[in-house]
């Protein structure tokens, strides 16, 4: 009986999150019968319906089931560990916040690299945080995951460049920040925590500094990698840039050029920003233009530069 009441409610979370009914009886005309597996016992239940659409149905609450089973145990950080990063995550959410009694809405992901004391960070960005609905959780030794919810006039760059400072202000701990983008709803939490892991390894990739960096910032990187390698390659020829090479193996000059497109062309603040003399950065430009073709003070040339050091880097990944 306790087992029939425990597979009530989850046929009842079935029904109210997928629209599919499923009963433990009968309900006569035409039904399809399978098993499902609850509390380690084999139950029979009813799908209304027969063919292969009603057995493509009693499959997935089969699969619903047995997940719901397999997560009962599981604490609340577990489990949100689950929807961030497992398969089915908006079935993992609807569980999650229907457990947990939590209000949907806005919310987004981070995630926190620390180079030390990852136990004490988690432990300071909790005391951080004071949404009630706002979780941290260790993803492993040294990876910490934060879902922060609601539309606040700090904006989620701006949190996280707290959090950074933060830890490495009271615990010395140097944490590296990917933000991942706001989503309408926590059932599309799983996306924002990905886009958050994809701009650290992109930071990575790329060499940028400092602590925070943001999916948006690495959307055109990400358009391009979904590109077959073979057509990068066909693209990076038709740019026919002899030159690429001996500039971006150059740490000096693509931290230059990098400078140059982020201070947006201007050189007196690239100057200030790289503590180079004016002279020292024009050479370099000029450099830039004599082994690429292209005038990067121009916002055209600029924006194709940019393009082919995302080429670039990505071919040679």
């Amino acid at each position: 009986m306790e087992i029939n009441s425990e597979l009530k409610a989850v046929l009842r979370d079935v029904y109210e999150k997928t629209g599919i009914e499923v009963t433990l009886s009968p309900q006569g005309g035409e039904e399809t019968k399978f098993t499902v597996e609850s509390n380690g016992c084999a139950v029979s239940v009813y799908l209304r319906g027969t063919g292969e659409e009603a057995e493509r149905l009693a499959r997935l609450v089969a699969y619903h089931v047995a997940t719901c089973d397999r997560e009962c145990f599981l604490g609340k950080k577990e489990e949100l560990r689950s929807v961030l990063t497992g398969v089915d995550s908006s079935w993992r959410a609807f569980r999650y916040m229907s457990k947990y009694n939590l209000t949907d809405g806005v919310c987004y992901a981070i995630e926190i690299v620390c180079d030390r004391l990852a136990e004490q960070a988690l432990a300071h960005i909790e005391r951080c945080m004071d949404g009630a609905q706002d979780t941290a959780v260790a993803m492993d030794e040294r990876r910490i995951a934060v879902v922060k919810f609601g539309e606040e006039e700090q904006s989620p760059c701006e949190f996280a460049g707290f959090l950074s400072q933060s830890l490495y202000e009271e615990l010395g701990v140097k944490a590296s920040v990917g933000v991942g983008c706001e989503v309408k709803s926590f059932y599309e939490i799983a996306s924002s925590y990905a886009q958050a892991a994809t701009a650290l390894r992109m930071s990575s990739l790329f060499h940028e500094e400092g602590e925070v960096h943001t999916y948006r910032e690495y959307l055109l990187v990400r358009m391009i990698e979904d590109v077959p390698k073979s057509r990068l390659k066909d693209y990076m020829e038709q740019f026919r840039i002899d030159g690429a090479a001996e500039i971006f193996e150059d740490e000096e000059m693509v931290q230059t050029a990098e400078a140059f497109l982020e201070s947006s062309l201007n050189i007196s603040e690239t100057s200030r920003t790289l503590y180079l003399h004016r002279n020292t950065l024009m050479y370099r430009l000029d450099k830039i233009e004599r082994a690429t073709g292209l005038n990067i003070r121009k916002f055209s040339d600029a924006v194709t530069f940019r393009v082919i050091t995302i080429l670039y880097k990505l071919l040679q990944a």
